[in-house]
């Protein structure tokens, strides 16, 4: 018969180890995001011989960004998961020992011995009714423990294949942009409401030492030049235009930065290389380095309303060219490759991988207004 302290024993295993909640397996995120990138890829293959291949590869690189972001996000739910069950099993090692020990002496106890009990034919029906209702219980958490042995196994494999995966998608993502750059440059179909006059932009440049007399500037030079004004009116869209790349608000409208200086824009955080788009249809009013701002694009999307975006290493497109919503304009610095050591834990939910920062001033009638009546602040990426 079965000891009574290890049946006591038995009952207590059952208590204290709490089922496994019903959760969705964090290997599913992890694949689906392998499913993307590999869409990806074949977008990119097809993307080589589109009709248009700026807004095909645009495309493109927005779903290699979309898939590593998933890709990234998936493989650290999957290494979050396989932490918390190694330390689970681990904590409970003796408890599981013993466990495998009741298992394994209700498996090669005889019937005849587990009929005796001292107390008689009442005893060994009660300890027979007692082990009758231990039995499936233990037989379930020992299920359900080799499922969590198993879970780790598959979880590590799936690791091990997902970061061959991301490396693949690392290197697509680049040929996609190295393929959007060619693309944009060789593109003939755009319009172009003025041609710039490098020698006035320089003069202007060098003449220059704040963002706003640079962008009160143009509006003079193309005054003098006889720009007119196109008739577009987006006012409809007032608040509800997306930014022009993926990312999180760092600092409000007014807000001081690092030096105590309050700006006249906001600061959204974004990943390494991101890809920089118009939202909506703009006359780029100027392109190029400025100040100590890095890359500097200034879109015109009507009349008396500038868009500024600072701090890009790219720029795409040339000053005076008309372009749709969505057209890329640059991308954004950093090393994408080095941003890539998804599976550490640290910075979890604090925008981790957002290294870059994109400066977003609009001004209206040469005055600045708060961006975030114009953009739908909130989302992240």
């Amino acid at each position: 018969m079965m000891p009574l302290r290890v049946m006591m024993l038995a009952l207590g295993l059952l208590v204290a180890i709490p089922a496994q909640a019903a959760t969705q397996n964090p290997g599913e995120a992890a694949t689906a995001a392998a499913a993307a990138l590999e869409a990806a890829s074949e977008r990119l293959d097809a993307a080589k011989s589109a009709n248009d291949r700026v807004k095909a590869l645009t495309e493109t690189v927005r779903a290699y960004e979309d898939g590593l972001q998933a890709m990234r996000e998936g493989l650290r739910r999957v290494a979050r998961r396989e932490t918390q069950l190694t330390t689970q099993l681990k904590a409970r090692e003796d408890e599981v020992a013993d466990l495998l020990g009741v298992i394994t002496t209700i498996e090669t106890s005889t019937p005849p011995v587990l009929m005796l009990h001292p107390s008689g034919p009442l005893g060994a029906a009660r300890s027979a009714m007692m082990l009758a209702e231990v039995t499936p219980g233990l037989q379930a958490r020992a299920d359900a423990l080799r499922n969590d042995l198993q879970e780790v196994r598959d979880l590590r494999l799936l690791q091990q294949s997902a970061a061959q995966q991301l490396e693949d998608g690392l290197r697509g993502v680049q040929d996609a942009r190295a393929a959007l750059s060619t693309a944009i440059a060789d593109r003939q179909d755009l319009p172009k409401r003025f041609t710039e006059d490098p020698v006035q932009t320089a003069i202007l440049i060098s003449s220059t030492e704040t963002l706003t007399g640079f962008a009160d500037g143009l509006a003079l030079i193309a005054e003098a030049n006889g720009v007119e004004a196109d008739d577009a009116d987006i006012t409809d869209l007032r608040g509800d235009l997306p930014f022009p790349v993926e990312g999180l608000l760092l600092r409000g409208y007014g807000d001081k930065d690092a030096a105590g200086v309050a700006r006249a824009g906001i600061l959204v955080a974004t990943r390494p290389r991101a890809l920089v788009t118009t939202p909506t249809a703009a006359t780029i009013r100027y392109l190029g380095p400025l100040l100590d701002l890095g890359n500097v694009v200034i879109l015109e999307p009507q009349p008396n309303t500038l868009f500024i975006l600072s701090g890009l290493a790219d720029v795409f497109g040339e000053a005076g060219q008309v372009i749709p919503e969505g057209t890329p304009v640059g991308l954004m610095g950093g090393d994408a490759a080095a941003s890539s050591a998804i599976l550490s834990l640290s910075g979890e939910g604090g925008g981790t991988g957002r290294s870059e920062t994109l400066y977003i001033e609009v001004r209206m009638e040469n005055s600045p207004v708060d961006p975030e009546t114009w953009f739908r602040t909130g989302q992240g990426g």
